[in-house]
C-alpha cells in the first residue's frame, strides 16, 4: 500500500557538487512533451474535468533513472515497474549509470533534451541534481524525486527513511540484551552521501546506541553495495575479530559482512552474532528465512515501489492533490515466514 505524503521533509546539506550542465532546453507545453494538459480557458467545469482525467491516459513514456544497478534491488525494479507500466500503456525507459553521477548526469541532460515526458530519477548528488530536474520542469516535463526531495519537482517517493533504521537499530540492541547480555562489539555499514542514506543512518546508530548503550561501537564506516560491505567488513575483523554485530544502511552493504564473517570462520547458524540490513534484497530475505546470523531486514516491498514509480507521474499528469508517495517499510525477522515468502515471490528468485 502507498499513502499519500502530504508534506516534503526539508532538504538537508548534500556532499560535494558536481558541475553537471543542465541543457538548455525552452519551455514547451506539456503536449510537446507527450503529456498534453488540458486548454480550460474556455472549457466547461465538465469538459475541464474531464480532460484532467484522461491527462494521465495519454502519458506515454516514464524514464526511471536508479543509478545503483549494483544493487540487487535494481533489476526486481526494472522488471517490476515495466509491467506496471504497461497496464497502463505506458512505456518504461531506463538508465544504465552504474554508479556514477557523471554518467547520471549525461543520462539525464539527454532525456530533458530529448523531451521524455516524466522522469523518475533517484539522484546520487542531489544538489547537482536540481538544474537538471529544473530544466525538466521549464520544459513541461514531469520530474519525480526518488529517495529525497528537491527544491525543483513535480513530487516525490520515500520509504520512512528513518524509520527503517531505528526499526533495525531496535531489532539489535533487543537481540544484544537477550543474547549478550547488553555487552558486545557493533560496527555499522553506513551512508552519508544522500538524504536517503543519512537518515536511515541516524535511525540505525542512534536506536541502537540508546537501547544496548553496553556494546561498543568499533565502526561506522561507508559502505551500500555488497563488495564494500565484504571489504570494510574484512578489515574491521582484522581488528576486532571478536565482533558481534553488523547493521547496514542496506542490505546489500550488511550482506557483504555476512558472508566477510562466514569467511573469517563463523558458522551461518552462530549464536553470538547478529547481521541486519534495509531495503528487503532477496539474498538477505533468504539468509533470514534459513536461520542464518543474518536475522533482521527493514523491508520494503518492490511492488509497492514499482507502483509509485508509476503512479506518482500519473498522478501529476492528471493534476492531482499530494501526487507523492510514502512507501511502508516492514521489519522481518526469523519466523517471519509468510511475510518473507511474500517478498521473495516480488523479488524473483536470488542469489545462493
Amino acid at each position: 500500500m502507498i499513502t499519500p505524503r502530504y508534506a516534503a521533509d526539508s532538504a538537508t546539506s548534500r556532499r560535494q557538487f558536481l558541475s553537471w550542465s543542465a541543457a538548455a532546453v525552452a519551455a514547451t507545453a506539456l503536449t510537446a512533451a507527450g503529456c498534453a494538459a488540458p486548454d480550460g480557458s474556455s472549457a466547461s467545469e465538465k469538459a475541464a474535468a474531464d480532460g484532467t482525467a484522461s491527462t494521465a491516459a495519454r502519458l506515454t513514456k516514464i524514464g526511471l533513472d536508479y543509478p545503483f544497478t549494483q544493487l540487487p534491488l535494481y533489476s526486481t525494479l526494472v522488471k517490476l515497474s515495466t509491467t506496471a507500466a504497461k497496464k497502463h500503456g505506458i512505456s518504461l525507459l531506463t538508465t544504465n549509470d552504474a554508479g556514477s553521477a557523471d554518467t547520471q548526469a549525461t543520462n539525464l541532460n539527454t532525456w530533458v533534451a530529448r523531451k521524455v515526458p516524466a522522469i523518475v530519477s533517484f539522484p546520487m548528488v542531489f544538489e547537482a541534481a536540481e538544474p537538471v530536474a529544473k530544466a525538466a520542469l521549464d520544459a513541461g516535463l514531469i520530474w519525480v524525486t526518488y529517495g529525497g526531495t528537491l527544491e525543483h519537482q513535480s513530487a516525490d517517493i520515500q520509504f520512512s527513511f528513518r524509520e527503517g533504521g531505528t526499526l533495525l537499530g531496535e531489532a539489535a540492541a533487543q537481540w544484544a540484551k537477550e543474547r549478550l547480555g547488553g555487552k558486545g562489539k557493533v560496527a555499522f555499514l553506513t551512508d552519508s552521501t544522500i538524504e536517503l542514506g543519512r537518515e536511515r543512518t541516524k535511525g540505525m546508530i542512534d536506536a541502537f546506541t540508546k537501547l544496548a548503550p553496553g556494546v561498543d561501537v568499533v565502526a561506522r564506516e561507508q559502505a551500500i553495495d555488497p563488495d564494500t560491505g565484504l571489504a570494510k567488513t574484512k578489515a574491521i575483523l582484522a581488528r576486532h575479530p571478536d565482533l558481534n554485530i553488523v547493521l547496514g544502511v542496506t542490505d546489500a552493504a550488511a550482506y557483504g559482512g555476512y558472508k566477510a564473517l562466514q569467511q573469517a570462520g563463523r558458522s551461518k547458524d552462530h549464536a553470538k552474532t547478529f547481521v541486519g540490513g534495509q531495503d528487503g534484497a532477496a539474498p538477505s530475505l533468504l539468509a533470514i528465512r534459513q536461520g542464518t546470523f543474518y536475522r533482521a531486514s527493514a523491508a520494503l516491498a518492490p511492488k509497492a515501489i514499482a507502483s509509485a514509480i508509476v503512479d506518482v507521474p500519473r498522478a501529476v499528469a492528471a493534476d492531482r492533490k499530494n501526487p507523492s508517495a510514502q512507501v511502508p517499510i516492514t521489519l522481518v525477522q526469523r519466523g517471519d515466514t509468510k511475510e518473507i515468502d511474500t517478498l521473495l515471490a516480488q523479488n524473483g528468485p536470488g542469489p545462493s
